[in-house]
C-alpha cells in the first residue's frame, strides 16, 4: 500500500478541505462532460450506418437524415471537446500526486487516445461536415465510417484507462510509482472487457433514445414524416436489440466486480453483514454510522440469485472490510437504483413500440410519440447514474487498494484556489450548455426537410433562406 489514510474525525468531509473541493470539482467537470460521448458515440455510428445505406439505396431521406444528425453532431462534438479540455490540466493542478504515481502507465493511454481517436476524428469531421457535395459519395461514406470508429478508439482507451484505476494489473512499484510490467495487462485488465462493453452499448441506446424521441417530436408536429418515421424504425429496431443485451451485460459486470471489488459491490447493495442467501434490498435508507439500513424493503433469496446466479450464494457485507476502506454507501446504492430503473423504463417502451409496430400503430399513437419524446433523457440519466456508482463505489481509492484519494490531491493546493477554480468552471459550463442545446433544440424544430432546403438555398444565395441561416452557419463555423 503507498500511503496511509491520514486520521480524521467522520464529520471532517463537512469542512471544505481541498481534497473535498477538488473531487467536487473533478466530479462537476467530467459529469458534465460524459453527457456529450454518451451520445455522440452512437450518433457517429448511426451517421455512418445511415451514409452506408444512402449509398447502397441511392434514396434521398438517407441523405437528409444524415445530414440533419451530422449537424446536430457537430455541436454536440464541440461541446464535449470544450468541456472535456479540462480534465487533464486537473491531474496536474488538482491531482499532482496521483499523476506522479501513476503517470507511467497513464499517460501512455492518453496519448494512445489522442494519437489514434482525436486526430482520426478531427480530420475526417470536416469531411463530412463541409464534402458531400466536394467528394464523391463513397468518400464521404468512408469519412463517416472513420469519424465512427475514432469515437470508438476514444471509449476503448479512456475505459481501459479507468479501468486500470478500478483493477489495477500489469504493473510493479518502484520507490512509490507505478511502473507498467506488461503493456497487454496493464490494457485489458480484469474488468476493462465488461467496462467497456457495458459502457459503448449504453451509450448507442442513449444516442438511439434520442433518435426515437426527436422521431416522434417531429411526427407529432407533422414535420419531415418521411425522415421521421425512417429515424423511428431504425432507432427502435436498435433499442429492441440494445437495451436486452445492456441487461445481459449488466449482469456480467456485476459478477466481475463481485470478484475484484467486493466492497463496491456491498455498498451497490447496501449490504453490511457477510452471509448467503441474501435479499434483494428494493429501498433502504443506509446508515454509515450504525451501519445499517433503515425503513428496507427486500425480497428475500433473490440478492444471492442476481449477485451470485445461487439462492444461496455468499455475499460479502460492509462489515468485512475496515472502516477507513469501505465507500460511502448512499450514492451508489441509490444510484445504481437510479440506472436500473431507466433500463426498467427504457425495456417497457421498446417492448410497448415492438408491439404498436406488430399491430401497424407505431407512427399514429400519440401518446406513445408523447412517451417516447419525454425518454429522450433517460440514457443520460442512467450513463451519470452508473458513472456515480463506479466511481463513488471505488473510495476511498483512486487506484483501487494501493492509492487513496486523499495521498492523490496536490500537497500545495488551497481551499481558496479550488474553491476559485470551481466556481469558475460552473459558470462557464452552465453558459455552454444552455447556448449548445439551445442551437441543437433549434435545429431538431426545423426538421431534415426544412434544414436540407435551407442549406440548398443558403449555398445558392437566396434571400428567402436567411431566416434559417443562422441555424446552418453554427455547423459552418460562422459562429
Amino acid at each position: 500500500m503507498l500511503s496511509t489514510l491520514p486520521k480524521h474525525t467522520r464529520g471532517s468531509a463537512m469542512h471544505f478541505d481541498p481534497v473535498l473541493l477538488s473531487r467536487i470539482q473533478f466530479a462537476w467537470v467530467i459529469a458534465w462532460h460524459i453527457l456529450m460521448p454518451a451520445f455522440t458515440v452512437g450518433a457517429a455510428s448511426f451517421i455512418a450506418v445511415v451514409e452506408g445505406l444512402s449509398l447502397a439505396t441511392g434514396r434521398e431521406v438517407y441523405v437528409r437524415i444524415s445530414t440533419f444528425w451530422t449537424k446536430i453532431f457537430a455541436i454536440a462534438f464541440g461541446m464535449g471537446v470544450v468541456t472535456g479540455l479540462v480534465l487533464p490540466f486537473q491531474f496536474g493542478t488538482n491531482w499532482s500526486r496521483y499523476a506522479s504515481a501513476a503517470g507511467d502507465v497513464l499517460s501512455p493511454l492518453f496519448a494512445y487516445e489522442g494519437l489514434t481517436a482525436f486526430f482520426l476524428e478531427a480530420g475526417f469531421l470536416g469531411v463530412l461536415l463541409f464534402g458531400r457535395k466536394l467528394v464523391p459519395p463513397w468518400a464521404h461514406f468512408f469519412a463517416a465510417l472513420m469519424v465512427a470508429i475514432a469515437t470508438l478508439f476514444s471509449t476503448f482507451w479512456i475505459l481501459s484507462a479507468n479501468s486500470w484505476m478500478q483493477t489495477p494489473a500489469g504493473y510493479e512499484i518502484i520507490n512509490g510509482q507505478f511502473i507498467p510490467k506488461d503493456w497487454i495487462e496493464v490494457i485489458f485488465n480484469p474488468s476493462f472487457p465488461y467496462r467497456l462493453a457495458h459502457t459503448a452499448v449504453a451509450f448507442f441506446t442513449t444516442t438511439g433514445f434520442v433518435i426515437l424521441g426527436v422521431g416522434a417530436y417531429l411526427l407529432r408536429r407533422n414535420r419531415s414524416v418521411q425522415e421521421a418515421r425512417t429515424m423511428m424504425s431504425m432507432a427502435l429496431w436498435m433499442l429492441t436489440v440494445l437495451v436486452p443485451l445492456q441487461m445481459v451485460i449488466g449482469d456480467m459486470h456485476g459478477l466481475n466486480t463481485r470478484k475484484h471489488q467486493p466492497a463496491k459491490l456491498a455498498a451497490i447493495e447496501s449490504r453490511w453483514e457477510t452471509a448467503k442467501g441474501v435479499p434483494l434490498t428494493l429501498f433502504a435508507i443506509p446508515d454509515d454510522e450504525a451501519e445499517q439500513n433503515k425503513f428496507a424493503i427486500e425480497i428475500p433469496w433473490l440478492g444471492s440469485l442476481i449477485l451470485t446466479h445461487d439462492l444461496h450464494g455468499e455475499v460479502k457485507g460492509l462489515k468485512d472490510f475496515p472502516a477507513d476502506q469501505r465507500p460511502p454507501v448512499a450514492i451508489p446504492f441509490f444510484a445504481f437504483r437510479a440506472m436500473v430503473g431507466c433500463a426498467g423504463l427504457m425495456l417497457a417502451l421498446v417492448l410497448l413500440g415492438g408491439w404498436l409496430r406488430w399491430r401497424g400503430q407505431l407512427y399514429d399513437t400519440r401518446l406513445y410519440l408523447l412517451a417516447c419524446q419525454c425518454a429522450i433523457p433517460l440514457g443520460f440519466i442512467a450513463v451519470l447514474a452508473g458513472w456515480f456508482v463506479t466511481e463513488v463505489g471505488r473510495q476511498p481509492w483512486t487506484v483501487y487498494g494501493l492509492l487513496r484519494t486523499t495521498a492523490s490531491v496536490s500537497p500545495s493546493l488551497t481551499s481558496s484556489d479550488v474553491t476559485l477554480s470551481l466556481l469558475a468552471y460552473m459558470a462557464a459550463y452552465l453558459l455552454i450548455y444552455p447556448c449548445g442545446l439551445m442551437l441543437i433544440a433549434r435545429l431538431v424544430r426545423k426538421g431534415p426537410i426544412e434544414l436540407s432546403e435551407a442549406a440548398s438555398a443558403i449555398e445558392a444565395g437566396s434571400p428567402a433562406a436567411q431566416g434559417l441561416a443562422p441555424a446552418i452557419s453554427v455547423v459552418k463555423g460562422d459562429v
